[in-house]
């Protein structure tokens, strides 16, 4: 009878999250398809942790530090065979405001490391506190602030270096 409660909480937070935990691994990785495979290994992974987890509390930030090391454990092992890509689709049902800036930010992110875009996305997209990102990435804090200040700075002048190019135009 427990299992059963258990597997149906699981359920219940799979279709609540599963679109955020896609969403973030997509800010990660810059490919759905790859996200989708994050999603699911990270759902993997937290079911069959899901007892204790659920037990201990925060069930949303251990997603996302499972999904966060899935990614950078994949981009070492994949880091001299992979190819970024020049284009990147949207899913359909993304929201409709501004794609373009959505491109370029996309872009932008995407010509970041890994270890810098991990960062920013856990730091301002997911909204998490310098120690959370630390301690999901392995890191201390002092690294956190310094990839953090380190990733700004330089999507702010692949940003600057994107607008000066379409000034200058072809």
């Amino acid at each position: 009878m427990r299992q059963a409660v258990q597997e149906e909480e699981f359920r219940k937070f799979v279709e609540a999250r599963q679109r955020q935990l896609r969403r973030s691994a997509y800010l990660l990785c810059g490919d759905w398809h790859q996200a989708q495979d994050l999603t699911q290994m990270t759902l993997m992974k937290l079911y069959v942790a899901w007892g204790r987890v659920r037990r201990d509390g925060n069930v949303d930030a251990y997603a996302r530090t499972i999904l966060t090391r899935l990614f950078i454990d994949q981009w070492r092992r994949r880091k001299v065979r992979e190819d970024p890509l020049d284009a990147v689709s949207e899913p359909a049902g993304g929201p409709d405001h501004s794609p373009e800036l959505r491109l370029v930010m996309q872009a932008a992110l995407m010509a970041l490391p890994p270890r810098y875009r991990a960062v920013l996305v856990l730091r301002y997209w997911e909204d998490w506190s310098v120690e959370q990102t630390a301690e999901a990435l392995r890191v201390t804090p002092g690294t956190v602030k310094s990839q953090s200040a380190r990733g700004l700075a330089r999507l702010r002048r692949l940003l600057d270096e994107q607008r000066a190019a379409e000034v200058s135009g072809p």
